[in-house]
């Protein structure tokens, strides 16, 4: 969950470059060429006057270099080198943070089979034949196939979870889901190298088709085979996030259900097991230790966006995969811009600094904000008031959220706060969201919003005050 702290006080310690000279200069005394002793006449005698003038300047400038460096190395005085050699600085780094999550494992086989088992009851208790999704979270989630391992394209690979056909209930029992993939004929060879996690490896078929076929037809037509066509009904679950031309084209082939997925079936990603709390609860303590790291190398006159390049850096060097907008920093003002991105805005001694800020462990997200003022800053005291209703708002529905409270009503906790200290329009926003293999994903904290709250959801509480005039 996110929140806010400025509690702890922090030091600025930009870095100042030195420049350290050598400590043997007598090793660098130049050697002086020997010259013909023999005077030219005419246009030689020129030229060579005007070679002997500029090798006698050239001399004088070395031994004047040689005399400033022995200078300097005598009274041991740093100098500040110009602007254009900063780049010799040493780079900031954050590797000491890779350790904190390094131990924590992904997802396991076993766990990947309990899912595709859940979601095999699931569909039959639905009278569903099939589960259908693109690679994206849910089909990461029971089959290992993100985004990142197959990208769309306008040639449709879906992954197909089918319960067992047998119409003995006990025999469907003892029997482990059927998981196709439909792959473009001539993409085979990679979809065999995606690694699915099943049961038994029998149980997975790959389903050609070729650039001249429909693939919603081929699919449908593998799937209601005459052998099967008395056993299964063409009532299918498609995953929410199916783009709407694999919706209609799936609709097309003779599937049936649209888009509708029946809340047994959605609720399965919403619950996280421990294996999914443990690594959610990594992935946010180091994107905390990151926030926190890169405070330390804040200085007044730094820019918004030089500060979110060094949140990236510190998420990169903790092991966390993240995304530009979730390393966004915003000084002042700006912090009251929901999901603004970082501006060259300079940070002044009157600003607080709000980092809202996004990294992936195994797949799985963090959400974290925080709001701090630099020590040598000076926070006008009303800001600071705004400061601590937000973190009232934010306690008050801490305390609200237990399984069985209504999500609304988590929601509704914290508005009143805000409410009460006048700022009620102010707050625009949902209280919070589910987060997971999303960074946003169901269940929702606003309201309107009836479900309530169950083991293993997770959220965000994100409390705030928008628009202009506010100082976040």
């Amino acid at each position: 969950m996110s929140d806010m702290n400025t509690k702890h006080q922090y030091s600025d310690v930009s870095e100042k470059l030195q420049w350290s000279p050598p400590t043997d200069t007598t090793s660098h005394t130049p050697t002086l060429p020997i010259f013909d002793e023999r005077v030219p006449s005419g246009r030689d005698e020129s030229l060579w006057k005007s070679a002997k003038w500029m090798l006698l300047t050239i001399c004088k400038a070395i031994v004047t270099t040689l005399g400033v460096i022995a200078f300097l190395h005598l009274s041991k005085k740093p100098i500040s080198l110009p602007s254009f050699a900063s780049s010799s600085t040493k780079p900031y780094s954050a590797h000491h943070l890779r350790s904190h999550c390094a131990n924590i494992p992904a997802i396991s086989n076993s766990e990947f089979q309990d899912r595709q088992a859940r979601l095999s009851e699931a569909l039959s208790s639905n009278a569903l034949s099939a589960y259908i999704a693109e690679p994206g979270p849910s089909a990461q989630y029971f089959a290992n196939i993100s985004s990142n391992a197959w990208h769309t394209s306008e040639r449709p690979l879906l992954l197909v979870i089918l319960p067992p056909s047998a119409s003995n209930h006990q025999a469907r029992e003892h029997s482990s889901p059927k998981i196709l993939l439909l792959t473009p004929k001539f993409e085979t060879t990679r979809a065999k190298q995606l690694i699915i996690p099943m049961t038994n490896a029998h149980d997975l078929d790959f389903v050609e088709w070729a650039e001249d076929e429909n693939p919603y037809q081929v699919l449908y037509d593998h799937i209601f085979s005459s052998s099967d066509r008395n056993v299964r009904s063409r009532k299918v679950a498609i995953d929410g996030q199916a783009r709407l031309f694999v919706a209609q084209g799936l609709s097309q082939a003779g599937f049936t259900s649209g888009r509708e997925v029946p809340d047994d079936v959605a609720r399965l990603r919403e619950r996280k097991s421990d294996a999914e709390l443990t690594i959610m609860r990594c992935v946010n303590e180091a994107t905390l230790l990151a926030i926190r790291d890169v405070r330390e190398h804040m200085h007044l006159g730094m820019k918004e966006s030089d500060a979110s390049r060094l949140m990236q850096r510190a998420l990169t060097d903790a092991g966390l995969a993240h995304q530009g907008l979730s390393t966004a920093a915003q000084f002042g003002d700006h912090a009251a811009l929901p999901h603004g991105g970082p501006t060259d805005k300079a940070l002044t001694e009157h600003d607080m600094i709000t980092f809202d800020v996004g990294g992936s462990l195994h797949g799985y997200w963090s959400d974290v904000t925080r709001t701090f003022a630099l020590p040598q800053s000076q926070i006008p005291s009303g800001h600071l008031q705004i400061w601590k209703v937000v973190q009232n708002a934010q306690s008050a529905a801490l305390t609200m959220a237990k399984a069985g409270v209504v999500a609304e009503d988590v929601d509704a906790a914290a508005r009143l706060v805000i409410e009460e200290a006048g700022y009620g329009e102010r707050f625009t926003h949902r209280l919070g969201h589910g987060i997971g293999l999303e960074m946003h994903e169901s269940p929702y904290l606003r309201g309107g919003y009836k479900r309530k709250i169950e083991t293993g959801n997770t959220f965000s509480n994100e409390p705030g005050k928008q628009g202009r005039n506010l100082p976040f």
